[in-house]
C-alpha cells in the first residue's frame, strides 16, 4: 500500500469528524455556553487561573497531551503490521479519545476547573472521589515513568538533543516575561522571537554536539533519569505563566510544524508501506511486543487513539485557563484529533522501512532479529551512528523513518544525518512538555488529597506546600524510572493509562446523565467505555500473569544455585541488562520490579472495578438535578487585561 492512500484517508476522517462530530458534541451534548463566565476570570490568581488566549492555550494544551503515545506507540504496534494500527487511530481518536477530552474539559470547566477526582466526589460521592484521587495519582505517577524512559532513550548519549532541549527552557522563561510582564498580551512578537531562538538552538546544536563543550552535554542514561524529575519538580513550582504555558506553546511551533513537514515530506515522496498489513505476530510471539494484537494494540498506541492521561491536563491546567467556553470545541476536541493524526504519522513513518530493519532496530542485540538485516548498514552510515541494530523503544526508529522519508524531498538527499538528530530531538521535546504539565497536574491532585489534613499545604499559593508536594510527586516517578526500562515500563504504562480513559469515560457519562436534555447522549461515553474495559482489563490481567511469571521463574533460577555463567546468561536475557552490571543484583532487582509492578497494576484494576460500580449504580438511579457550579461575579472586572501575579 502507498502511504499516500493512508495519509489521504486520515485527513478526510479526522476533518469529517471533528466538523459533524465534534460540532454535535458542542451543540446537542454540552451545549456551550459563550456568555458564561469560565473559573479563568472568576479565581484569577496569575498562578494557576489565568485567562489564557485560545492559540496559546491550544499550543499548551496539545504540547501537554501528545506525548511518547502519539510517537513512540504507533511505532512499537507496527509489529503486528499497518492496519491494525491504522483502524485502532482512526476509529479510537473520533470516538473515544476526543470524546473523553471533550468532556472532562467541559466537566471541569463547569465545575471551578476541579480535577477529575474532585468531579467523581461531587457528582457520585466520597468513596468515588477518594477512589478517584488514589487512582489518579497512582495512574500518572506510573505515566510519567513510562514518558521519561522515552525521553531517556531518545536523549542519552545525544549532545545535539541535550542542548536544544536545555536552551528552550530559558527561552520560554522569556517568552513568559516577555507576554505577562514587559509586553503583556504581544502574543505575535513573543511567538516570532520564541521560534526564531529555538530554530537557532536547533541550528546551533549540531555544530556544539561536534566542539569541546559537547562532553558535558552528552548525558548517560543515569544522569538523565535524574534530571528530568528534577526539571519537573522546577516546572511544577514555578507559575504556569512564567515556564509551563510558554514553553509548551513553542514546544508546539516545532511539533506542529515538524509534523506538517513530515505529512509533506509524504506527500512528495510518497514512499510505500514495506510492512504487510498484518504480520505472523498477530497471534503473539513478537520480539517487541509479546501479546497478541488484541488487546496489546490498543495499550501499546495509548495515547494516538486515547489516553486517560489527557483527563489530567483537561482537569487540571488548561481548564484554569480557558476565556470562553467555546474555546473547549478546539482545544477539547480538536487537539486530540491532531494527535490521531500525529500517531498516523509516526505509523507510516515506521512501515516505510524494511521489516527486516524494524525488527532489527527494535529487537534485543544477540537475537535473529538483530542479525537479519536489509539496508540497516546503509543507513546507519547515511545517519551517521555507530550502530543501530538493538537500539529498542521506538525512538530510533521513527527517527530513521523520518529522516528517510525527509531526506527523499528534493535538495534534501544529502541531510540525512541532520534530520535523524533533528528527529531525536524533536521525539524528546515532544514528550518533554507532557512531563512536566503531568507533575503539575499531579501536585493538584495531591494538595486536593491534603486540603482536609492542612489547608495550607493543600493552596497553590503556600509556597512550603507547593515544594513539598511538588518533591512527592517528582521522586515517586524518579523510583519508578531509575528501575524501569522500555520493554517493563510501557506495557504498565500502557495499561495505567488506558485505565484512567476507563474510569473518565465512565465518570463522563453520569456527567452527561445528569445534566444532559436527552439520554440518549450519554451512549457517547458508554459505548466506547464499555469496548474499552473488556480490553483493557484483559491486558491487565495478562500483564499481571506475566510479571507474576517472570518473578517466579527467576526466582526458581537463584534458588538452582546456578553457575556465574549461568547467572550471566539469565541477566543478558533481561531488559535494562548491560555489561559491566552485577548480574546476581541485577536478577534480584528485577524480581523486585516485576512484583512491584504486578502489585501496582492490581491495586490500579481494584480501584477502577469500585468507580466504575458506583457509577453503574447511579446511573440506574431517576435522574436528579445537575450540581454544577453556577459562576459568580469577576472580583476583578476592573482589572481585565491587567496581569496580578506576584
Amino acid at each position: 500500500m502507498n502511504s499516500l492512500t493512508l495519509l489521504t484517508i486520515s485527513l478526510c476522517v479526522l476533518a469529517l469528524a471533528y466538523r459533524y462530530y465534534g460540532a454535535f458534541m458542542a451543540a446537542k451534548v454540552a451545549v456551550l455556553d459563550p456568555k458564561r463566565r469560565t473559573p479563568a476570570f472568576e479565581h484569577r490568581d496569575g498562578k494557576d487561573y489565568h485567562p489564557t488566549n485560545k492559540y496559546v492555550l491550544f499550543g499548551h494544551h496539545f504540547a501537554a497531551i501528545a506525548g511518547a503515545g502519539p510517537l513512540i506507540g504507533p511505532v512499537l504496534a507496527a509489529q503486528y503490521g499497518y492496519l491494525p494500527g491504522a483502524v485502532w487511530i482512526l476509529v479510537g481518536s473520533v470516538f473515544a479519545g476526543a470524546v473523553q477530552d471533550f468532556i472532562i474539559l467541559y466537566a471541569s470547566v463547569r465545575n471551578e476547573g476541579e480535577s477529575i477526582s474532585k468531579i467523581a466526589h461531587r457528582y457520585l460521592g466520597p468513596v468515588a472521589g477518594w477512589c478517584t484521587a488514589f487512582a489518579v495519582l497512582f495512574i500518572i505517577i506510573v505515566a510519567l515513568a513510562g514518558l521519561a524512559v522515552a525521553v531517556v532513550n531518545a536523549l542519552q548519549e545525544s549532545a545535539w538533543g541535550v542542548f536544544t532541549i536545555a536552551c528552550s527552557i530559558p527561552i520560554a522563561l522569556l517568552m513568559g516575561l516577555w507576554l505577562y510582564k514587559i509586553r503583556p498580551g504581544r502574543v505575535g512578537e513573543t511567538t516570532v522571537v520564541g521560534v526564531a531562538l529555538l530554530i537557532a538552538a536547533v541550528l546551533f546544536g549540531n555544530p556544539i554536539s561536534h566542539s569541546a563543550f559537547a562532553k558535558y552535554l552528552t548525558l548517560s542514561p543515569d544522569a538523565l533519569k535524574t534530571a528530568l524529575p528534577l526539571y519537573g519538580f522546577i516546572a511544577a513550582v514555578l507559575p504556569v505563566w512564567m515556564l509551563l504555558c510558554p514553553r509548551d506553546y513553542l514546544s508546539t511551533y516545532m511539533k506542529l510544524g515538524t509534523v506538517a513537514l513530515l505529512a509533506v515530506g509524504i506527500v512528495f515522496v510518497h514512499p510505500d508501506l514495506l510492512m504487510p498489513a498484518t504480520t505472523k505476530f498477530i497471534s503473539g510471539g513478537g520480539p517487541i511486543i509479546p501479546g497478541p494484537v488484541w488487546p496489546y494494540v490498543m495499550i501499546t498506541i495509548a495515547c494516538g487513539a486515547i489516553s486517560g492521561f489527557h483527563t489530567l491536563i483537561g482537569s487540571g491546567t488548561t481548564p484554569k485557563m480557558i476565556s470562553n467556553e467555546m474555546d473547549i470545541k478546539p482545544i477539547g476536541y480538536g487537539a486530540m484529533l491532531v494527535e490521531g493524526f500525529v500517531s498516523m504519522l509516526a505509523l507510516i513513518a515506521a512501515c516505510s522501512l524494511h521489516p527486516n530493519d524494524y525488527f532489527a532496530i527494535n529487537a534485543k542485540l544477540g537475537t535473529v532479529f538483530s542479525t537479519n538485516v536489509t539496508d540497516l548498514p546503509m543507513l546507519t552510515k547515511m545517519v551517521g551512528e555507530q550502530t543501530l541494530a538493538g537500539r529498542t523503544g521506538g525512538a530510533v526508529t521513527l527517527a530513521v523513518g523520518m529522516a528517510r522519508i525527509f531526506s527523499g524531498i528534493p535538495g534534501m538527499k544529502n541531510l540525512m544525518a541532520y534530520w535523524y538528530h533533528f528527529a531525536i530531538m524533536f521525539e524528546a521535546l515532544f514528550i518533554l512538555t507532557t512531563i512536566d504539565t503531568g507533575t503539575r497536574v499531579a501536585r493538584f491532585i495531591l494538595q486536593e488529597m491534603l486540603r482536609p489534613v492542612s489547608k495550607k499545604l493543600s493552596s497553590g499559593t503556600y509556597l512550603p506546600g507547593v515544594i513539598i508536594t511538588s518533591f512527592m510527586v517528582s521522586y515517586a516517578w524518579y523510583y519508578l524510572l531509575k528501575a524501569g526500562s522500555i520493554q517493563t515500563i510501557w506495557p504498565m504504562f500502557g495499561i495505567a493509562n488506558q485505565l484512567l480513559a476507563v474510569i473518565a469515560l465512565a465518570i463522563g457519562t453520569s456527567f452527561i446523565l445528569k445534566r444532559s436534555a436527552k439520554r440518549v447522549y450519554a451512549l457517547t461515553t458508554f459505548l466506547p467505555f464499555t469496548a474499552l474495559s473488556v480490553t483493557i482489563f484483559t491486558a491487565g490481567y495478562l500483564f499481571v500473569q506475566k510479571m507474576l511469571g517472570n518473578a517466579s521463574t527467576l526466582a526458581a533460577t537463584l534458588a538452582s544455585s546456578p553457575s556465574a555463567v549461568k547467572l550471566l546468561e539469565t541477566a543478558n536475557k533481561l531488559p535494562g541488562f548491560a555489561e559491566g552490571k552485577e548480574p546476581l543484583g541485577f536478577i534480584h532487582g528485577a524480581i523486585v520490579n516485576s512484583r512491584v509492578n504486578a502489585v501496582l497494576t492490581s491495586i490500579m484494576m481494584l480501584l477502577a472495578v469500585v468507580i466504575i460500580v458506583t457509577c453503574v449504580l447511579d446511573w440506574v438511579r431517576p435522574k436528579r438535578s445537575s450540581d454544577e457550579h453556577e459562576p459568580e461575579g469577576d472580583l476583578m472586572a476592573l482589572a481585565e487585561g491587567i496581569d496580578v501575579s506576584d
